[in-house]
């Protein structure tokens, strides 16, 4: 039986990808958080690894606080470039198929088209530096590799735009929301479907590939979407990005062309704002 190695399985992508788990039977999986697969420690990871030697790995760990990385650089560039090679590597030498998960934030946001894995890469965050640098990294040390973009990733799991929208929506009588910045959600669940469709398609094609749903829209429109779909009774209007300043600078345009995936492996990608009311109703249920 061919194992699978989950990292960062507490988060919104590894927790999805357990769920999905249970339909894939035909795998051992070995979900690993930071308890049981540090990946500051270096070391300690490549021994791990050779420990349980799969034949899979999905990286999902990843430094994801984008304004603290801005103070935190060190810790980023860890976890997000250093220990991707050190898996990358593990991976190559040992004949082991790596799927790592990399971000829309490897772009600077001035283009107005729809970006292809071809697109050039321009980081303006901490963030996406150190991914940028993972994605690099991976494919260096593991030509093998199948790295996926995605963006705007949220799940009915752990902290994310969804959930914070629908609580804060319950509990204030007004929201502004950022109205500039362009792109398309990812509903983890989909994305979590599109990795084991690479998974088990049986014709790995190393490379960059592009996964987020269809639409082109702002955090504003996303925020009303959440709130028709809710039915929340609270008035939200858009803000420029100027308004709203961060320690991190934001890509302003950073929408995901996603014919690659689903060409080479028939991946189907669905419309944003039917994967948002998948997730909450499963929100509602929670309550």
């Amino acid at each position: 039986m061919k194992k699978i190695v989950v990292t960062g399985s507490t988060g919104q992508l590894g927790s999805e990808l357990a769920v999905l788990s249970k339909n894939f039977t035909q795998f051992e999986w070995f979900f690993t958080d930071r308890n049981e697969l540090d990946l500051c420690d270096l070391e300690a990871l490549e021994t791990k690894l050779t420990t349980i030697n799969p034949q899979f790995i999905i990286n999902c760990a990843a430094y994801t606080a984008v304004d603290r990385a801005e103070s935190e650089p060190e810790l980023a560039a860890v976890l997000n470039h250093q220990a991707v090679a050190v898996i990358a590597k593990w991976s190559q030498a040992n004949g082991c198929k790596l799927l790592h998960i990399s971000t829309d934030y490897v772009f600077d946001g001035t283009a107005a088209i729809s970006l292809t894995e071809m697109a050039q890469t321009n980081p303006i965050n901490v963030y996406g530096v150190t991914k940028l640098a993972g994605e690099k990294a991976s494919l260096e040390q593991n030509p093998n590799a199948i790295v996926i973009r995605t963006s705007w990733v949220y799940s009915s799991f752990g902290n994310n735009f969804v959930k914070t929208m629908s609580r804060l929506m319950q509990e204030r009588d007004s929201l502004h929301v950022v109205n500039d910045q362009i792109g398309s959600p990812t509903y983890a669940a989909d994305l979590a479907q599109a990795i084991m469709a690479i998974i088990t398609h049986g014709n790995w094609q190393a490379g960059i590939y592009n996964f987020s749903n269809e639409g082109a829209i702002s955090w504003y429109e996303f925020a009303l979407a959440i709130q028709e779909i809710g039915g929340f009774d609270c008035e939200i209007s858009g803000i420029s990005s100027s308004e709203y300043p961060t320690p991190a600078k934001r890509p302003q345009y950073s929408l995901l062309d996603t014919t690659k995936i689903r060409s080479v492996y028939g991946v189907e990608v669905s419309d944003y704002e039917a994967s948002l009311r998948k997730c909450m109703v499963l929100l509602a249920f929670q309550k």
